[in-house]
């Protein structure tokens, strides 16, 4: 290193603020206050996020998805100690049912890592859903970067449930797995109202009970049955669609990096059986999830996925941020009471009131093209 690039390193250092330098050396407090101002959007925290972003992209990040009941905290818990018994640090975040009251967490840190209960390099923290369609929400997206800045070897994610909206999974997790009980006709039934399309490996855990063979069985129907309709492979099975400067997806162009070479073969998503309690099948899961990971890297669809993951955040925060401003400009204005009143007074209407909020930001922005 040059004395340039040493003036430089020790220049950005002074610039990292010191919640954000303590993070970087390993002090689990300083994590703890990050996601938690993160996650509270206190004052500042954009400028902690920023200061976290140039230190991310290590991390495997694994979401776990799947109806209540078909136990993925179990899983998640022996994921952890395993991997642990590897030598890896892991982070977890289970993103739980908001409270109708607080906003916050109802279910709080719930007493179930058991199995890592005083290991300092397994984080677990659980965060509120805040309402957010499928449990995750842009603060979940951060504190991910914040586990990953910190070093964390994996990052788990832990969903709510399962279901059409849970797709929200895919923006954060490289690889997402779906847990489905078994015995139970509805849970597989289920799956083909859209989640099906996100899993990159499915589980059927307590595969002790009856009916997890019927169930193992469906699911490699459904699999085969979609082959030749739907586009197999999971939520990384094909190439990621190029962003134009609009910030619209553009049909993929057949390659998995959009050069001349041909496409990557898709990925087709391995069923794998669990016990989680008793720590059966942990290993095959783990080998499985490996060979996704390999498969994204080797087929160059880690770096496309993390370029269409990095466009949607870009969109998500534009659309916080506009909805932020008109409101701002609705109260600066008097509020929407007196614009409701002539909508239902049949002086105006919905579209027109709309449009004369609008009128004075879409001025500015006006002005400010031209002015460019």
């Amino acid at each position: 290193m040059t004395s340039g690039d040493s003036d430089s390193v020790s220049e950005a250092a002074d610039d990292l603020d010191p919640l954000i330098a303590d993070l970087l050396d390993g002090n689990h407090r300083a994590l703890a206050r990050t996601i938690t101002k993160i996650e509270n959007r206190a004052p500042g925290y954009r400028d902690l996020v920023s200061q976290l972003h140039a230190h991310t992209g290590d991390a495997d990040v694994i979401g776990i998805t799947g109806s209540p009941g078909a136990g993925k905290s179990t899983l998640v818990d022996k994921l952890a100690a395993t991997y642990r018994e590897a030598g890896l640090t892991v982070g977890v975040i289970a993103i739980d049912p908001a409270s109708p009251f607080t906003g916050g967490a109802v279910l709080g840190d719930r007493i179930r890592m058991a199995s890592n209960v005083g290991d300092m390099d397994v984080f677990f923290r659980s965060m509120s859903a805040r309402g957010t369609l499928g449990g995750l929400s842009t603060a979940t997206t951060d504190a991910v970067k914040a586990l990953d800045a910190f070093g964390k070897d994996k990052v788990i994610v832990e969903t709510v449930g399962a279901g059409q909206n849970e797709v929200d999974v895919v923006r954060t997790a490289d690889t997402v797995v779906v847990l489905v009980p078994p015995g139970s006709g509805d849970d597989v039934q289920m799956l083909k109202a859209g989640i099906l399309e996100i899993a990159d490996l499915f589980v059927v855990n307590k595969a002790d009970l009856d009916g997890a063979d019927r169930t193992v069985s469906e699911l490699r129907e459904m699999l085969q049955l979609r082959d030749g309709d739907v586009e197999v492979g999971g939520h990384h099975g094909f190439a990621e669609p190029s962003v134009d400067a609009g910030g619209d997806s553009a049909p993929a162009s057949g390659t998995v990096d959009g050069g001349d070479g041909p496409a990557a073969e898709p990925w087709d998503p391995p069923i794998v059986e669990t016990v989680a309690d008793r720590g059966e099948g942990i290993d095959d899961l783990i080998a499985a999830m490996d060979d996704h990971r390999t498969y994204l890297v080797e087929s160059g669809q880690l770096a496309a996925t993390a370029r269409t993951r990095y466009a949607e955040e870009i969109r998500t925060l534009l659309r916080e941020d506009v909805r932020e401003l008109l409101a701002a400009e609705i109260d600066a204005r008097g509020g929407l009471d007196e614009h409701v009143d002539a909508v239902v007074r049949r002086e105006t209407d919905p579209y027109a009131v709309a449009e004369e909020l609008l009128e004075p930001l879409a001025d500015c922005v006006a002005e400010r093209r031209e002015r460019d």
